[in-house]
């Protein structure tokens, strides 16, 4: 059925693209100098989880380097489902940044991408159903349903109000890149939305 002919469907596709611009609208006000940055350059995060650091790239030129960052708590995987504690490896893009109460401000990446998608349903890890849903927002360049068997609200966040000794000690997260307030501070001055995330 089209969008012609399904006015409730053609509604529900605006508000997302209202939404969706209404994300890049706030996001100016987060990270300003940024917005040039990538207007100009090939800005993007390259992110180790072997050696948990997140290095900001220009092209293949290292720009700022971050040590030891915290990933889920375990370890990164090719095949994350919902809650099992993992960091999804591959490449994502950044869709929203926000501020966060819990973790002072949070960078959300398109988790599950097409790549995780077409890998889970070929494994069986997601339903059919599942798939169809994924599929419809990614091909829409839309993100991703967070709804799903493989889990989602992933990304990059900050500490917030959280221990530091912890931090330093044991990767922690549910499956998020976690940096220490003033790292994440530092980082928003490179990332905004669009921003290629490497997470290796």
């Amino acid at each position: 059925m089209s969008f012609a002919q399904s006015p409730l469907q053609y509604c529900a596709f605006a508000l997302a693209l209202f939404l969706s611009s209404s994300v890049l609208v706030g996001v100016a006000t987060i990270a300003p100098d940024a917005r040039a940055a990538a207007a100009t350059s090939d800005v993007w995060v390259d992110i180790d989880t072997e050696h948990l650091s997140l290095v900001v790239m220009e092209g293949k030129k290292p720009l700022h380097t971050f040590e030891n960052i915290a990933i889920g708590s375990n370890g990164p995987t090719l095949a994350r489902r919902r809650n099992d504690g993992t960091t999804p490896l591959g490449e994502f893009t950044i869709t929203e940044i926000r501020p966060s109460e819990r973790f002072k401000m949070f960078m959300a990446f398109n988790y599950p991408n097409l790549d995780h998608t077409e890998r889970a349903f070929k494994d069986e890890r997601i339903s059919a159903s599942e798939y169809m849903a994924l599929r419809y927002n990614l091909d829409r360049g839309l993100p991703p349903s967070q709804s799903t068997s493989l889990g989602g609200q992933l990304g990059i966040h900050g500490l917030g109000r959280g221990d530091l000794k912890v931090h330093e000690t044991v990767n922690w997260t549910e499956g998020c890149i976690a940096l220490t307030n003033e790292q994440l501070a530092e980082l928003a001055k490179w990332v905004v939305v669009g921003t290629r995330v490497v997470v290796r």
